[in-house]
């Protein structure tokens, strides 16, 4: 139980692209680094005492549709 040698990283490896594959591994480690950005903008806000307001926009109102009735 002593530390890892480069053997046991490659088989470690070998086994996270058998499982996820060599397409996978990409979107994986990007939403990995997009969530530990999002930690630490968190962490950065909360830490500073300052009192964030989200301001939200309302959604757009929806399109109008017009219904045409056809004559029979």
């Amino acid at each position: 139980m002593g530390e890892f040698s480069p053997f046991h990283w490659l088989v470690v490896l070998a086994i996270v692209v058998l499982l996820f594959g060599g397409k996978k591994i990409p979107e994986v480690m990007r939403g990995l680094g997009e969530g530990i950005r999002s930690f630490k903008d968190g962490m950065h806000g909360a830490g500073s005492g300052a009192a964030q307001s989200t301001q939200v926009s309302p959604p757009p109102p929806p399109a109008a549709t017009t219904v045409t009735e056809e004559k029979k």
